[in-house]
C-alpha cells in the first residue's frame, strides 16, 4: 500500500516540461566482451549485434525491415500473438542456421521443418546458445484468470546475459510479481499499452521497483512515454530511461 501510496503522489506532482526527440538509432554498450549494440526496430521488435552475432527478438513489421543486418544467429520469441510470433516476417529471414529459443506454446506453431532448429524454454528455464546464456521469465496479465489475454506460463519474458550484462525484455505482460522482484537487471525493455498488457504507471511502479541501470520502453502503442519519463525521474531518478521511435512512420 505504502509503493501505491508513493506511487500515486509521484503522479499528483508530474508535469511535463520538454518534449525528447526520438530516434531508432542504435546504442552501444560496453560489455565483459566487447560492445554490445541494441536497435530498435519497430513496437516489440528488439534487434541485438554482440561478439558477431546478429539475434533478433520477436521480429515483426516485414523482413526488409532487417535488410540491414546479417542473418540472425539467434532469435527470441515471447509468445504466440501475431505481433510476436509472426510467421510471414520469419519466413522472409534467412533463417537456414539460426536458432530458435521460444516456450512450448510457440514451438506448437512453428512450421515441422524448424523443429530441429528450436530450443524449447519455460519459465525460470535456462539454456546458453551460442555462448549467450537466456532465461525465460513469466510474462502474464492480471488476474490470471480465464479472461486473461496472456495466461501464466503460455509466454517467456527472457533475460539474455551479453558477457556480463544482463538485458530483460518483458513481452506482454503486467507488473507481476516476477519482474518487480528481478535483479541485477542493467538494461531493460518493458511494455505499457492497454488493454492488452498495463499502463505507464502500473510500469512505473514495477520499474521503480526492480531499479534497472538503462530502461528503454517499447510495445506502448498509444501511451504517454513522456510522461512515463517524467515519472521516472521522480519515482527512481536512478534508472536512465530511453524513449526510442519504436513507430517510425515510414
Amino acid at each position: 500500500m505504502k509503493k501505491i501510496i508513493s506511487l500515486l503522489t509521484i503522479i499528483a506532482f508530474v508535469s511535463i516540461s520538454a518534449i525528447a526527440q526520438l530516434s531508432n538509432s542504435p546504442d552501444t554498450y560496453e560489455t565483459e566482451k566487447g560492445k554490445l549494440l541494441i536497435h530498435p526496430v519497430n513496437h516489440g521488435t528488439v534487434a541485438f549485434t554482440f561478439d558477431g552475432k546478429t539475434i533478433f527478438v520477436d521480429p515483426y513489421g516485414g523482413a526488409q525491415k532487417f535488410s540491414d543486418f546479417n542473418s540472425p544467429d539467434l532469435i527470441l520469441i515471447t509468445d504466440i500473438h501475431g505481433d510476436h510470433l509472426n510467421s510471414e516476417t520469419i519466413s522472409g529471414l534467412d533463417t537456414k542456421n539460426t536458432i530458435f529459443v521460444v516456450p512450448q506454446a510457440v514451438a506448437d506453431r512453428m512450421g515441422e521443418e524448424m523443429q530441429d532448429q528450436i530450443v524449447i524454454i519455460g519459465n525460470k528455464e535456462t539454456t546458453t546458445q551460442l555462448g549467450i546464456e537466456v532465461t525465460g521469465v513469466a510474462m502474464y496479465n492480471l488476474p490470471d484468470d480465464e479472461s486473461s489475454r496472456h495466461k501464466k506460463g503460455r509466454g517467456n519474458g527472457y533475460v539474455i546475459n551479453f558477457g556480463g550484462t544482463n538485458v530483460y525484455l518483458s513481452g506482454d505482460t503486467e507488473d507481476i510479481p516476477e519482474m518487480r522482484n528481478l535483479e541485477s537487471i542493467d538494461i531493460a525493455f518493458v511494455c505499457m499499452n492497454l488493454p492488452y498488457t498495463m499502463d505507464i504507471y502500473q510500469a512505473a511502479s514495477a520499474v521503480i521497483e526492480f531499479s534497472p541501470t538503462v530502461m528503454y520502453p517499447y510495445h506502448h502503442r498509444g501511451q504517454d512515454i513522456q510522461r512515463f519519463k517524467k515519472i521516472m525521474s521522480v519515482g527512481n531518478p536512478e534508472v536512465n530511461v530511453v524513449l526510442k521511435d519504436w513507430y517510425p512512420s515510414n
